[in-house]
């Protein structure tokens, strides 16, 4: 698999990063959404699919990891009884296809196995949870960031869809009910002079400080799930729907259950179609594995649940022209040609940058300065060409010459992928530390960035003014600027660089796993870098590792293979890299990884698998333990507490671990300690 790792995908990471925030500011503080729900969605995906394909991305304001935006201060804050958490979304057939194929394997499904998904139509509007206690709607709640909303309770009584009891007897003791708030388009025509769209309209109403004002809403709510519940005799969701209507709700009339991926399909390009005619804005269908059971062993991944995802409706797409190509190098000297196009609105979004991905993909659609192309804003939200319009090409015009050197002098290349046996799509300048300057700029812009130093007030145009002004070269030199020839810079003040100086003291001790990540070392992302630290946990190993002549002792990590091995020998190979970890050593404290330890009946005890595991995947069975509070190991050692044996297990690794005695238990064995019985 061709994988294209560089900062200029960093850079727009980020970029994303901060402008959901600022779309989810706008959305759950404002009330005043300013992009469209396609915009923010394809926003979303776009920073989901970048991480999924590049590890070495990941923010703790991502969507992958909150929901929703920090809880209003004109709101009382409360916390729920089960966080309010996010859909994965797919856009096209091989999405869903994977979706499913990941449920297969997390379950240790035989593929002729049917699985019954509850369709759903995703309403455009507001999420809100509800809590009745003996069938008495008590209090509710907005989304907020997901793990505490605001308390919204006064103004949900207003909504006449929300019944203040539940009807009948046999609704659960305690049930927190979620749903969507949301007005009819048809009852939006009285308002479009107020509100820009129907879903601010809602948003806007549920935020109002007096009921007495949201009331003069048409809000309307549609049930569609619940987080917490007490005494719930229900075994799957389209049963659960069933109740709600019993108990009162309002349910979706498009609401069925289907198997199969051709079915989904048919079913979602026909509701697609009805979609205009349909009273209130839907921009997708949710599908959730029907059988509760199955969701329980599926569980949650990140901030989404494994049983669920939104499959959203088509993209937007629009013509433009090329009005120049630039090269742009990220922290791993990929080179990333981008279209500078005449500004055009796609989706409400003005645009006038486009991805060209990299020299072989403009080979392959033949693009060139002026051409007329089409650019689509899917669920990648950096719009890229898909196609040029040959008819309207200029007869006079050349093919683009992909640059074979770096700006900085260093012929560039492209690597072999050993395991694609073909060279790699993208030419990049070779990493040899900070002796190019547009990498060494990158690499620095990412040791400030959030998830690495984090250093406040330290943002990307400050790098590069300084590095202009050669106060900085390595990141090192951040702790030993001159901040009297900073002071004297224009834009400048005593407080200004006083806040600076602070922010940069204040981050002289960082963990182990930060400081790994914020090396920039080439495929060493969050997670692998976190993996690393727990298994040298400590700083003086991390450097030791210089006088090493192979580094093979990581591959017994489970998760790092030959690709980041070889990426880290080539990092302490680099004696300026040497250097500059000696001097990070005298100045920076780097302290070793905390442990977040849970209580769980698998507290401090450690358990590798081995062999083929029945009815249940190698997936599961660690997030069991996981769950249970207990370690995974990759290898045998001392340390190791059970070595969990299925089919055909690695007779070696069975043997290491009598030899030490260390416990060889079986799946069934394994299962009862848990008092598992779903197998």
């Amino acid at each position: 698999m061709i994988k294209k790792k560089n900062s200029e995908i960093e850079k727009d990471y980020l970029k994303k990063i901060n402008k959901i925030q600022k779309l989810n500011k706008a959305y759950y503080i404002n009330s005043k959404p300013i992009v469209e729900d396609k915009i923010y969605d394809e926003l979303k995906k776009n920073i989901l699919d970048l991480e999924k394909k590049y590890y070495f991305l990941k923010n703790e304001m991502s969507p992958s990891t909150s929901v929703g935006y920090k809880p209003s201060k004109n709101f009382k804050k409360v916390r729920h009884m089960t966080p309010m958490l996010s859909l994965g979304n797919v856009f096209k057939r091989d999405d869903l296809i994977n979706f499913e194929k990941k449920i297969y394997n997390f379950l240790s499904f035989n593929h002729n196995t049917k699985i019954e998904y509850s369709v759903e139509p995703k309403i455009d509007g507001i999420s809100a949870s509800l809590f009745y206690k003996d069938g008495k709607f008590i209090q509710g709640l907005s989304r907020g960031d997901g793990v505490q909303g605001e308390d919204i309770t006064e103004n949900l009584k207003t909504i006449e869809d929300i019944p203040k009891g539940l009807n009948g007897k046999d609704y659960p003791h305690e049930i927190d009910i979620r749903g969507e708030v949301f007005i009819n388009n048809s009852d939006f025509e009285n308002l479009k002079n107020k509100f820009a769209n129907p879903r601010n309209a809602a948003s806007g109403s549920l935020r109002q400080k007096d009921p007495k004002e949201t009331k003069k809403i048409p809000l309307r709510f549609v049930a569609y799930t619940f987080g917490y519940s007490k005494d719930l005799k229900i075994n799957n969701q389209f049963e659960f729907l069933v109740s709600l209507k019993k108990w009162g709700f309002k349910t979706n009339e498009f609401n069925k259950v289907i198997s199969g991926i051709e079915n989904l399909i048919n079913n979602h390009k026909k509701i697609e179609e009805q979609r205009n005619k349909i009273d209130f804005d839907i921009d997708g269908l949710v599908y959730k594995v029907n059988d509760f059971n199955l969701q329980k062993r599926l569980g949650y991944a990140a901030n989404a649940p494994r049983w669920a995802v939104a499959h959203k409706f088509s993209a937007n797409k629009s013509i433009s022209e090329i009005l120049k190509i630039e090269i742009q190098i990220g922290r791993t000297g990929a080179l990333t040609p981008v279209a500078k196009i005449k500004p055009v609105n796609i989706g409400g979004v003005l645009v006038s940058n486009a991805t060209l991905h990299n020299e072989d993909e403009i080979n392959r659609k033949d693009i060139r300065l002026g051409d007329t192309v089409i650019v689509e804003r899917a669920g990648d939200v950096i719009p890229h060409v898909i196609s040029v319009d040959k008819k309207r090409r200029n007869k006079s015009s050349k093919k683009f010459i992909f640059p074979k050197k770096c700006p900085c002098g260093f012929e560039t290349i492209k690597e072999f992928n050993k395991i694609t046996k073909k060279f790699d799509a993208v030419r990049r300048c070779p990493d040899r530390g900070f002796e190019c300057e547009k990498i060494a700029i990158e690499k620095i812009k990412h040791f400030v960035s959030k998830d690495a130093f984090n250093i406040d007030g330290f943002g990307k145009k400050i790098v590069e003014s300084f590095w202009a002004k050669k106060l900085i070269r390595y990141p090192n030199d951040i702790f030993n600027l001159n901040y009297k020839v900073i002071s004297k810079l224009e834009g400048w003040g005593d407080l200004s660089v006083a806040n600076l100086k602070y922010s940069i003291e204040t981050k002289k001790k960082i963990t182990l796993s930060k400081f790994i990540y914020s090396m920039g070392i080439r495929h060493i992302g969050q997670e692998n870098a976190k993996l690393i630290s727990k298994n040298l946990n400590s700083f003086e190993n991390f450097l030791s590792m210089k006088n090493r002549l192979d580094f093979n002792h990581l591959l017994n990590i489970d998760g790092i293979g030959d690709t980041q091995i070889t990426s880290i020998q080539n990092f302490f190979s680099n004696k300026k890299n040497l250097l500059m970890l000696e001097k990070f050593k005298k100045i920076i404290e780097i302290l070793p990884e905390e442990e977040n330890i849970i209580g769980g009946i698998f507290k401090d005890k450690t358990f590798m698998l081995t062999g083929k595991l029945e009815g249940i995947s190698r997936a599961e069975a660690k997030s069991l333990i996981e769950k249970n509070s207990g370690k995974i190991s990759s290898n045998v050692n001392k340390k190791l507490d059970y070595l969990v044996i299925g089919d055909k297990p690695t007779i070696r690794k069975v043997n290491e671990a009598k030899e030490l005695n260390i416990n060889v238990i079986s799946q069934k064995d394994f299962l009862k300690m848990l008092n598992f019985k779903d197998f």
